[in-house]
């Protein structure tokens, strides 16, 4: 019977550890769905030095009080209108000069300036434009980043609930969302100026009153999708309750369409709050933002151009890498993404 063949103890040898098998070896390493995320978005160069750029805006913005040459706001008219100057730089545009009946002459000397200087040059009334510029470009991040945080708690928390629900009260909310979306932006701005004064609340509240929607939206789409899977469906027979289903099934899932729809948000709040400044219902003077200065810059854009193209470079370059930021991350978050 084979139960009653017994083998020699020396039928069975170690195998050799120089032999460096590796059957069992992972061959990928082990990574969450975030690392993953950050892995694939590292390789992606055109959104990682956008999120450079974009993280320099924030930090030299936000940090205006600091590093701000001169006072934002500090009325200096025997310096009006002096072109940009850069100490030890002889280059035309950068070096305090101004074509003047077909040949240059030195601004600063005119306007005995002496010592002083402005890198990018001063406006209309004598101030300092890089000064007004960081000071600008953190008033626009400031309404952007606060209309955006309005969009995540009440678009998060609206598409979540009427996609949860369904039904009747799914339709009722989503009848509302079309009517808010059918009243166009500038009519609600106009609107609270009426009632409120113009200045950062009543363009804030203006764009979270309408931007919540599109987020509303997306969220509620994904919410159907996701309250159907097996996961879901065990944690509600389990007796899950759903604000905990909420947070530790949809939520999670649901982070990569939040995070990249805030990146589209913040770059379409800048620019619509840079727009309303620009047509004069936005910042009131004597504060500054990305579209009153572009307001101001074109009324001297035909002899002093730099007052205008400065503020429209950062628009510009601060709108882009938000976009291109945007791309990547969604690229990063998307799993069939080929690499």
């Amino acid at each position: 019977m084979a139960d009653q063949v017994k083998l020699p103890a020396d039928s069975f040898e170690p195998l050799d550890k120089s032999a460096h098998l590796d059957s069992e070896k992972i061959a990928a390493p082990n990574l969450t769905f975030l690392q993953d995320a950050w892995r694939r978005l590292r390789k992606n160069k055109s959104a990682v030095i956008a999120m450079i750029i974009l993280i320099l805006f924030f930090l030299a913005a936000f940090g205006s009080a600091f590093i701000s040459p001169h006072n934002p706001n500090a009325v200096n008219p025997q310096f009006a209108n002096l072109p940009p100057k850069w100490p030890g730089v002889d280059i035309n545009g950068l070096n305090g000069t101004l074509n003047q009946a077909g040949s240059r002459v030195n601004a600063y000397a005119q306007a005995h300036a002496g010592s002083h200087f402005y890198l990018l040059g001063t406006d209309y009334l004598g101030r300092d434009l890089l000064s007004r510029i960081l000071y600008g470009t953190r008033i626009s991040l400031t309404v952007a980043v606060i209309a955006t945080a309005v969009d995540l708690l009440f678009g998060v928390t609206f598409g979540l609930f009427s996609g949860w629900q369904g039904g009747r009260i799914d339709n009722f909310m989503q009848r509302l969302i079309e009517i808010i979306m059918s009243i166009p932006q500038l009519v609600v701005v106009v609107l609270l100026i009426l009632v409120l004064k113009p200045g950062m609340m009543s363009i804030t509240i203006a764009i979270a009153f309408s931007s919540w929607t599109t987020m509303a939206r997306l969220i509620r789409a994904q919410t159907l999708e996701l309250k159907e899977q097996e996961y879901v469906l065990a944690a509600r027979t389990l007796g899950e309750s759903s604000v905990k289903i909420a947070f530790k099934h949809l939520l999670p899932n649901l982070s990569s369409i939040i995070i990249i729809q805030t990146m589209f948000t913040i770059p379409s709040a800048i620019f619509f709050e840079a727009f309303l400044s620009y047509i004069g219902i936005g910042i009131s003077s004597p504060q500054a933002s990305l579209g009153t200065l572009l307001n101001d810059g074109q009324k001297n854009f035909q002899f002093l151009p730099y007052q205008m193209w400065y503020p429209a470079i950062v628009l510009s370059v601060i709108m882009i890498a938000f976009n291109v930021f945007a791309d990547g991350l969604r690229d990063a978050f998307d799993p069939q993404t080929k690499e």
